[in-house]
């Protein structure tokens, strides 16, 4: 049975395996070396350092890295000059014009490419794992995709706000989010007017974002809440309230009445208990368990306490996280490995586990898109179902050419392959599997496994394993630890988390 209780782990449970299960939730994983200094700090420690990352110094982020203006707004002086080109029917100044805008178009793709990158880059380089693994959950959470938006700046304005607010205050995120540029345009709100409301936002803020589906709510809330939100736009990167498209009459909001704002709209909605359930049982899939159908009820009371715990701290979610990253429950037996790595865990968590180079990051980014997650772009305002959606038949056969090209630069779509690509430093993998074995070779498989599986394989599989890792001769390393390591990745186990 589960052990339900939030009280904390003891630091005698809190051995290489535990450590190893909240490195890779919290974070993306980490070399043997990284584990082990984890686990010596004991569960409660260990846990603030991942949590309190503000010591751990940050990577740089330049305002000046992406190009701000390529979708700026035309000058007074460029639409004059549109409106005489109409006016007068100029094919030729006509035409050059859309010439520009297509320019435009082309370097924006250009630049959204490039932003993918540097965030995946950022991600596998990262002191601070904690805060890269929320912002990818308020980028599924709060979800807008750029081939709706389509402005590379203002994808890559939110994903620092994410940032900013990784562990922070939902409420005050809430709030930030509907001054969001991208946000705005992602979900219509910045054609929103008085007399002509856009319902989509309100909907997705009680629906997605807030409540949960069918939470609290009825439709005349949403269209209330929408006629609070007109007026909410944007002028170039920057927020701007219409004051004039703003519909200030009174409006009725899950029963309160008043003169209401977008802001007043949101601390409504937050006032109700069943937002904090609601963002409780998301982060609980995101960092717990992704079952189908997760949580369950008898999961309820766990919940329940996070969520209480979240608004005795009036949104502050650290308290709440500390809660549930140093549980008993979180380290159940029951929730190690029940989560399957999304395509971006997969791909980082290899690299950074193994040590592994990251290769090239256009092929990586090509990769997670192949598996199912591609970053700026998730399919629609759900964000990525993730879970069991991802795994088919596709999408396995691309996790484990993934592995094979980390592992030994070979791209399964290449006829030329130069051998050295298969050379990386094998020396601390090597000797994690040495700690574990004593100098005896004939535990080498089975140490290898306990680092890279969260669950065991069945004896049938370990059995094949260990077969095939005497077959190599030798001790496991090098060229034969690259050819086991091949092996280990294409096991079911190594998908999970």
């Amino acid at each position: 049975m589960t052990n339900l209780s939030l009280t904390p782990l003891d630091k005698s449970r809190f051995d290489a395996s535990a450590a190893r299960h909240l490195l890779n939730r919290a974070g993306f994983g980490g070399t043997s070396e990284q584990v082990d200094r984890l686990a010596a700090m004991g569960p409660s420690a260990a846990v603030d350092y991942l949590l309190d990352y503000q010591s751990v110094g940050a990577l740089a982020i330049e305002d000046s890295a992406f190009d701000k203006d390529i979708r700026r707004p035309a000058t007074p002086a460029e639409r004059e000059m549109v409106t005489m080109a109409r006016r007068s029917n100029d094919e030729s100044m006509l035409e050059q014009v859309q010439k520009m805008r297509n320019e435009r178009d082309g370097l924006d793709r250009t630049q959204a490419r490039e932003l993918q990158k540097w965030w995946l880059k950022r991600i596998i380089e990262t002191g601070r794992p904690l805060e890269e693994k929320m912002t990818l959950f308020w980028h599924g959470h709060f979800a807008t995709g750029y081939r709706t938006i389509e402005d590379s700046y203002h994808m890559f304005l939110q994903n620092q706000l994410f940032r900013s607010h990784a562990t922070g205050n939902f409420a005050d995120l809430v709030l930030r989010i509907l001054r969001d540029p991208a946000m705005l345009k992602y979900l219509d709100n910045d054609e929103s007017r008085r007399g002509r409301p856009n319902e989509n936002l309100a909907r997705e803020l009680m629906e997605l974002f807030v409540l949960g589906e069918g939470n609290a709510y009825t439709e005349a809330d949403i269209k209330e809440g929408a006629r609070a939100l007109t007026g909410y736009t944007f002028n170039d990167d920057t927020f701007a309230f219409n004051e004039g498209g703003h519909d200030d009459d009174s409006k009725t909001i899950l029963g309160q009445t008043g003169a209401w704002d977008g802001d007043d709209f949101a601390r409504i909605i937050l006032s109700r208990k069943e937002s904090s359930e609601f963002l409780c049982g998301k982060l609980y899939r995101f960092f717990v368990n992704d079952a189908p159908g997760m949580p369950t009820k008898p999961m309820a009371p766990v919940i329940k306490a996070l969520a209480s715990e979240l608004r005795k701290q009036q949104y502050e979610l650290k308290p709440m996280l500390r809660m549930l990253f140093r549980s008993q429950h979180f380290y159940d037996a029951d929730n190690r490995g029940a989560s399957i790595k999304s395509p971006v865990q997969l791909t980082v968590q290899t690299i950074r586990e193994l040590g592994v180079p990251p290769r090239d990051l256009s092929t990586l980014n090509s990769a997670t898109d192949l598996m199912g997650q591609s970053l700026f772009m998730p399919p629609s305002v759900k964000g990525w179902e993730c879970g069991r959606a991802w795994i088919n038949t596709s999408t396995l056969f691309v996790r484990q050419n993934l592995a094979v090209y980390l592992i030994t630069g070979k791209r399964p779509d290449a006829f030329d392959w130069d051998e050295s690509l298969a050379e990386w430093p094998t020396a601390a993998l090597e000797a994690a599997i040495a700690a574990r074995t004593g100098g005896d070779s004939s535990k080498a498989s089975d140490a290898l496994l306990s680092i890279l599986l969260a669950v065991d394989a069945p004896p049938e599989r370990r059995k094949q394993f260990t077969e095939f890792v005497a077959s190599l001769g030798g001790d496991l390393k090098g060229q034969r630890l690259v050819s086991a390591l091949c092996l280990v990745t294409a096991m079911p186990e190594y998908q999970l988390c």
